[in-house]
């Protein structure tokens, strides 16, 4: 994951002790799929489309 926030210091002062508790047993938790957020096929994820797609010739 790109957006990691690995630094200690930083994560003490957004999270609390008991929000990141709860992060950490999400993080062990299988996804579950239902009718609201099925999972991605091959064929989905060919139709996906960005909704801000990236700009050519700009970095």
């Amino acid at each position: 994951m790109a957006n990691v926030i690995e630094n200690p210091k930083i994560i003490s002062r957004i999270f609390t002790e008991k929000e990141l508790a709860e992060l950490e047993n999400a993080r062990k938790l299988p996804i579950t799929y239902d009718e609201d957020c099925p999972e991605t096929t091959p064929e989905m994820a060919m139709r996906f489309r960005r909704v801000n797609p990236t700009r050519k010739g700009k970095s």
